[in-house]
């Protein structure tokens, strides 16, 4: 599971306190770049995550996941003791990662004025719903809220019905990613620059919004509210799904010349040809006329056939995968997208594999997801502690 390659992170030390996705999901990208990752967790519950969605022999596949390339430590946050042993831990990281509402760092003694008072060079970063300020700082907030107030929500689905979720926690996925850019820029000031630590304050609306593309210039320049489309890109034409004779595929001939390239393959030169037709802003105009002529040319033939013409035609198109395609699918074996683990249970675990793809230094998997609080000792030796304050601990409960 090791490897001999050098990561890009090695030697970056990452304190992980945060719990289920948004902090844990960048706990993660840091690790499989060589972060060492230290995972906090509750004793005797641990993170939750470990107990979501599919569970084998009692644990969540998707902990395996999650958690791959991390150790853990199974501290009581809410004891005055594991306060200070998490103060202690800080105190030798480059980079503090917590997802508590706003206000809980600071009951606990574990502020990042607090923490930087030991450590000037600490990098705390901080994920909630709405951010460390503003008037909504103290209400709970989760990655599908994140999603509706963001924007997203009212873009999905079909005009006129209830909009509806995309199927992962897409709100805490982006917050992770932007909390780990934030990361990445902060430790490069601190490195290049000679700045100190800082916090980042990442809010799961505004990563959410972030990725909204043109709705606020849109609204603010002519009160343009974009909806939902279904399947279709608004503004952009032709971009839809369209349906085959047994079943459907996305076509994206939004390009001009790919537009004539789709034309002339279902064999509407007459579409190519038309002035008005060759740029966006008229096909904007006849999309309906578009959208149906390709149609019309999908429907009695099948997906296999028409993704051979479309490739052929060199047309952007392709069917739509459910996890089964993805699992067998040449080209995500072919960039070792799919990667086999043993867990500690001994079975085996199919994951993702590892994204972006560094030529020199790529991810790894180091090591697989821990047990709860299996590392809490060599850790809490490498700080510092002897066997019988250890012991102490762990009679009194506050470690596990």
């Amino acid at each position: 599971m090791s490897t001999g390659k050098k990561l890009p992170l090695a030697g970056l030390r990452v304190i992980e306190l945060g719990q289920l996705i948004a902090g844990p999901f960048c706990g993660r990208m840091l690790g499989d770049f060589g972060a060492d990752v230290i995972k906090v967790e509750p004793p005797g519950t641990g993170d939750p995550l470990r107990h979501w969605r599919v569970l084998r022999n009692d644990t969540s596949l998707w902990w395996h996941v999650q958690s791959r390339n991390k150790r853990s430590v199974a501290i009581d946050l809410r004891h005055p003791e594991g306060q200070e042993l998490v103060r202690q831990l800080a105190s030798e990281a480059d980079v503090l990662i917590e997802n508590f509402r706003p206000g809980t760092m600071e009951q606990w003694g574990l502020d990042y004025a607090s923490l930087s008072a030991r450590n000037p060079g600490l990098i705390m970063l901080r994920i909630s719903g709405y951010g460390q300020t503003g008037p909504y700082r103290d209400r709970p907030g989760f990655g599908v809220i994140g999603e509706a107030m963001g924007g997203l929500r009212h873009l999905t689905g079909q005009p006129g019905e209830i909009p509806v979720r995309v199927g992962v926690s897409l709100g805490d996925s982006l917050s992770a990613l932007h909390g780990t850019i934030g990361v990445l820029m902060a430790l490069y000031h601190r490195k290049v620059h000679g700045g100190p630590g800082q916090e980042i304050d990442v809010a799961l609306y505004e990563s959410v919004f972030n990725m909204m593309e043109s709705l606020l210039p849109e609204y603010a320049a002519s009160g343009v509210v974009r909806g939902p489309a279904g399947s279709a890109l608004p503004g952009i034409a032709p971009s839809n799904a369209y349906r085959c004779s047994d079943g459907i595929v996305l076509i994206a001939g939004n390009g001009d010349t790919i537009f004539r390239r789709l034309m002339q393959c279902i064999g509407r030169e007459d579409l190519a040809a038309q002035s008005d037709l060759q740029g966006n802003p008229g096909r904007v105009q006849r999309v309906a006329e578009i959208d149906a002529a390709i149609e019309q040319w999908t429907r009695p033939r099948s997906v296999a056939q028409v993704l051979e013409a479309m490739d052929a035609a060199k047309v952007p198109a392709g069917r739509i995968y459910t996890v089964a395609d993805i699992a067998s699918d040449p080209q995500y074996l072919a960039r070792d997208m799919i990667v086999d683990s043993t867990a500690y249970d001994g079975e085996s675990v199919t994951m993702p594999g590892f994204v972006p793809k560094l030529a020199a230094t790529p991810g790894a998997l180091r090591e697989r997801a821990p047990r709860l609080g299996e590392h809490t000792d060599t850790v809490l030796a490498d700080a510092g502690l002897d066997t019988e304050r250890i012991a102490a601990l762990r009679a009194r409960r506050v470690i596990e």
